[in-house]
């Protein structure tokens, strides 16, 4: 059985984010339900609610980095529990049989993944596929989500959750690739513009223990 939540949607390309419902899907047997405490504000979010990437499906939900807490799991779920932190970034399922996703490189899904909102269940694996098209995905502005659990990840108990949200987007894009390209302490690292990805890149940087320089147009940022 469904449920409504709480969220913020835009309505239209040039209306503001504004208090509204809409519904989650029951939890399935691989699903996990979660109570989100946090959801970071991407640029892409506000790209994405002005259509100026293209035609979107409103209501639209923006919101793909999302800390909470889990509050209930389906029956063949067994890496998490009731109580556990996690996140969940900025997709919700693949065709899972391409060879990226055989890879777990599911964000290269070769027929498109599925991204958290903006998306739709268009595999017939989801839970809310149809032949015409699928439920359209909602994301994280809102008070709750369901997932399943091959695209949700345990968050370390450790860390502050709303400092750590942000990693599931801008963390992981700037993280990503000084990992492929073995970035190493003795390198010389170079990050152009210090914003939301750039101050991210930075952290890693000196937790990688590089000689970290940032490349701007200006030093109102050095401080």
């Amino acid at each position: 059985m469904s449920t409504e939540t709480k969220c913020y949607a835009v309505l239209s390309s040039k209306g503001p984010l504004e208090p509204t419902t809409i519904k989650r899907r029951s939890c399935g047997p691989n699903d996990i339900a979660v109570s989100i405490k946090y959801a970071g504000i991407c640029h892409s979010d506000i790209h994405t609610a002005k259509e100026e990437w293209g035609p979107i499906k409103f209501p639209c939900v923006p919101g793909h980095e999302i800390g909470g807490i889990v509050v209930a799991v389906g029956g063949n779920v067994k890496k998490f529990k009731a109580g556990d932190v996690v996140g969940v970034g900025c997709m919700v399922d693949s065709c899972r049989s391409c060879a990226c996703c055989k890879a777990s490189e599911e964000q290269y899904c070769m027929t498109g993944a599925v991204y958290t909102y903006n998306g739709t269940a268009k595999y017939p694996h989801m839970l809310e596929y149809t032949p015409e098209g699928g439920a359209v995905t909602y994301g994280g502005y809102s008070q709750s989500i369901v997932v399943d659990q091959e695209f949700v990840v345990l968050m370390p108990t450790n860390l502050n959750l709303a400092a750590a949200t942000p990693l599931l987007c801008a963390g992981i894009t700037v993280y990503s690739p000084m990992n492929k390209f073995g970035l190493k302490p003795f390198h010389k690292f170079g990050v152009v513009g210090l914003g939301g990805l750039g101050h991210m890149a930075v952290k890693f940087g000196k937790a990688f223990g590089c000689h970290t320089t940032v490349i701007s147009r200006g030093s109102s940022k050095k401080e």
